[in-house]
């Protein structure tokens, strides 16, 4: 149902995309430690500008049992915005796939008709605001205040209504002005691109979305004005992002651009993603949707459709994002603990 996306199932679909990139420590890298140290002291130099044109991506994970196989893609965001995304070996493999498991995510279900969508609207979008009309100024810190007016006269300008907005959702905006202001993208047209070649090759898309019923979309809205997240520390942390991760996120994008493994391993990941996905997780709203343990069933979701897949298909191409790929208790690790046959990308 479209008409929430505006608040709840906003909040939420940014809750599992949280989850499902959350990062752990990273797999060990089998370059000089010299190497890594060198991509994290220079990492301003190496971010300075972030590369454009025709770019290969990284290379794809295979899982394998037998002759049957599976190519795994690993996502990051944010990715350059300039870049023209061309695989060479993403194409082929999906023009030879008889699936393609889209990325995990989660996917909510209701049904209130054209008129219950009209009488939802207002209640959707003012839970976009803060309760009883109150001002970020009021609800923060005065210093945290002060870094967002900053922020914001820099990357936003003059917009008088953002103020009233919760801080969840006022980071997110200014977020997203500050990628783009850095060249950067959320996707880098990835999606696109993929979306292209799938249906130029006639390949079958496999959704492993989660999905929630909604069965009461008002009780849902109430729910979340009552018992929203506690997004202050989400808030600060998304400042942080903005004033220090901008070089480290542009060296990592500039890195899984030109299919960098080992640069993308050593560089360091925002604080921002973890903090904003505790932020939402917590919030009484999230287990009034049964929203209990999300990272769990957005990973036994995906199994299963791995597993079925495997077993079915003589090759398959998934989409995961590159934490999952990189972290040692990632999916993959289930998968080899299965008895899978997991290959890195050389």
């Amino acid at each position: 149902m479209r008409l929430l996306s505006a608040t709840v199932l906003l909040a939420c679909a940014g809750l599992a995309s949280a989850f499902a990139q959350s990062t752990n420590p990273p797999l060990p890298v089998t370059a000089p430690a010299s190497a890594s140290s060198a991509v994290l002291t220079n990492v301003s130099n190496l971010a300075a500008v972030v590369v454009t044109g025709v770019q290969p991506g990284p290379g794809l994970w295979r899982v394998s049992k037998g002759e049957h196989v599976m190519w795994i893609l690993g996502t990051l965001s944010p990715l350059p915005q300039g870049m023209q995304w061309r695989s060479q070996e993403l194409q082929q493999v999906i023009g030879e796939s008889q699936q393609v498991l889209l990325q995990p995510s989660l996917k909510f279900k209701a049904d209130v008709g054209f008129f219950g969508k009209l009488f939802l609207l207002p209640s959707a979008y003012s839970a976009r605001k803060n309760d009883d009309g109150a001002t970020l100024e009021q609800l923060l810190p005065p210093a945290v205040y002060a870094r967002w007016q900053v922020l914001k006269k820099k990357y936003i300008g003059r917009d008088h209504g953002i103020e009233r907005w919760r801080p969840i959702f006022a980071g997110q905006e200014l977020y997203k002005k500050a990628l783009k202001a850095n060249d950067l993208s959320r996707t880098g047209g990835v999606q696109g691109s993929i979306g292209a070649l799938v249906k130029r090759y006639g390949v079958k898309q496999v959704s492993t979305s989660y999905q929630v019923v909604i069965e009461n979309p008002r009780a849902a809205l109430k729910a979340f004005k009552a018992a929203g997240p506690r997004d202050v520390t989400c808030f600060i942390r998304t400042l942080d992002s903005i004033e220090q991760d901008l070089p480290a996120m542009k060296a990592r994008a500039n890195a899984w651009a030109t299919g960098d493994l080992q640069a993308l391993q050593a560089l360091p990941d925002s604080a921002r993603r973890d903090a904003c996905a505790a932020a939402l997780a917590d919030a009484g709203f999230a287990h009034a949707l049964g929203l209990d343990d999300l990272p769990a069933k957005l990973r036994a979701t995906w199994l299963a459709a791995a597993r079925t897949a495997l077993q079915t298909n003589a090759q398959t191409l998934a989409i995961l994002p590159m934490s999952e790929l990189l972290k040692p208790d990632g999916y993959l690790a289930s998968l080899k603990a299965e008895g899978y046959d997991v290959e890195a990308p050389e």
